[in-house]
Order: structure tokens, then sequence, then C-alpha cells
């Protein structure tokens, strides 16, 4: 997710929307699974490091070997403490080996998963014009980024049919992956609002998010419990708002799919299992 903090608007009060509480849990663990992302690609880099560090070492074990093979009187100059480091640091480098691979692997694995995904979702959504729908990959999560022109009338918050249409896609495939949670986004630009009962860009954000949530609730029966309504007002632009069309790019809804944090954790929890 792009910088910047996540600022939730008001609870939300309907069936297809949820408490600030699920959503501020919610945010912790996609920030969560970005930190232990980053954590595991560092231990992978420093692994990698470590094992170019011990190249001289192997080079003397292997030497130390070739004497050993060769020429059975070494074995009288070889010492016990040597052969015991001789023994122990051949098994350090073994386990350090497999260490890497359970780490390649998870990442690899996790990988494979946001690949497919994207693609589907791409394939589900190919013939919608690209200057309205963008999927995206950020931090381990996939971003479908739809514009507002494509789903409401201006300062409105009703949904309009090929709103609908789209939306049911989105929901197929958030249906066939039972595996992970939505997030429901809405954005404005900073020009203030406000029409009846909503007081300002804030409460459209709002309005928008759930407007989206209740569909996909209750149009295409996507499970509640793993939907999140958010408004984030005119705070988090992608494009500046002196223009028409910074502006129009900022007012959009994004629907955030988070994989949950456990699978990534027993990917790697399994590999390290296997080393013991």
């Amino acid at each position: 997710m792009k910088k910047g903090i996540l600022f939730l608007s008001i609870l939300l009060v309907s069936a297809s929307c949820v408490s600030k509480k699920k959503y501020s849990e919610l945010q912790d663990k996609y920030n969560k699974l970005d930190n232990e992302l980053g954590k595991t690609r560092l231990e992978l880099a420093a692994c990698l490091d470590e094992r170019k560090k011990v190249s001289s070492e192997i080079d003397y074990l292997r030497s130390v070997n070739y004497k050993l093979l060769n020429n059975i009187g070494e074995l009288s100059t070889l010492s016990k403490k040597e052969a015991e480091n001789l023994e122990r640091s051949l098994e350090s480098l073994k386990e350090r080996d497999l260490q890497i691979k359970t780490l390649r692997d998870a990442l690899t694995k996790k990988d494979s998963v946001l690949l497919a995904l994207v693609t589907s979702i791409k394939g589900a959504l190919g013939n919608i014009d690209d200057e309205d729908i963008q999927v995206s990959v950020e931090k381990g999560v996939v971003f479908i980024s739809i514009s507002d022109r494509f789903l409401f009338k201006s300062g409105s918050y009703e949904l309009n049919q090929r709103a609908l249409e789209v939306l049911g896609k989105v929901a197929r495939i958030a249906n066939a992956r039972p595996e992970l949670e939505l997030l429901v986004e809405g954005h404005t630009d900073n020009v203030p609002f406000r029409r009846g009962l909503l007081l300002d860009n804030w409460d459209l954000s709002v309005k928008r998010a759930t407007a989206i949530v209740r569909v996909l609730q209750n149009e295409y029966g996507v499970n509640p419990s793993r939907i999140t309504a958010a408004g984030r007002g005119e705070y988090l632009p992608v494009a500046s708002n002196e223009t028409s069309e910074g502006r129009q790019a900022n007012r959009r809804t994004r629907i955030v799919l988070l994989p949950k944090i456990d699978q990534f954790y027993n990917m790697i929890e399994e590999g390290m299992k296997a080393l013991k």
C-alpha cells in the first residue's frame, strides 16, 4: 500500500460494513505482512552473504579432504580438534543451504500465488477500459483501482448498471478465493463537497465504499466477515488536484485483496520443520 497513514473516517453502522477496530486490525495485518516480507528478504540476503563468506572455508575443507584421500599419512597431522571443526563446518554449511532454499521457496510460492491472482483478475476484467480499471501488486497485496466515473454519477454514491457488471466479476474472484480478505476504499479529490446529509468528502468516500460493500454482500454473496469498508476522503491522492485530469484520477475506489498473514508464516514454518 502506498506510503502514508491510513485514515479511517467514521464507524460504519450497516450490516455490510465493519467497526473501526476491525479496520485497524486489518490494517495491522497488512503492515505486519509487509514487515515480515521485508524481514524475510533481509534474512535471505544475509544468508546469501554468509554463504559467500564461507567460500574460502569450503576451499580449505576440500584441500583437507584431498589430502586425506590421497595421503593417509596426513591423518597423523590432523588433530582431533581440527577433525571436529571440519565436521561442524560441513554440517553448518549444509544447514545454511537448506535455510536459504526454504526462504527462497516461501518467497517464490507467495509470488506465484499473487501472479496467479493478478492473472485471473485481469482475465475476468479483460473487456474493461484500462483507463477506468487498473490492477497492480504492491507490498504483497493486490489492488483493483476503479475510476468513480465508471461507478457513480458526480457527487453521488448510487452505483450504476455498468458498475454492477464489474463488481460481479470481482465478487466471483473473491468467492473463489475464500482465503483472501477485501478492503474497499473510497477516495475523492479535494474540491469541497456538501449535499444533503453528506457533510464533506469524508462522508462521500465512506458512502461510496459502503455502497460497493452492500452490492458484494447482498447481490453476489461475498461473506461480509471478509470485507472492510473505509472512506479515505481526499487524503491519499495519486495525482495533483491542480488539474481536472488529476482530480479525475483521485476520484476512485480501491478494492484491496489481502492474503491472510498466517499462510505465509505457515510456508516458512513448514520449511523450517523439515530442517530438524
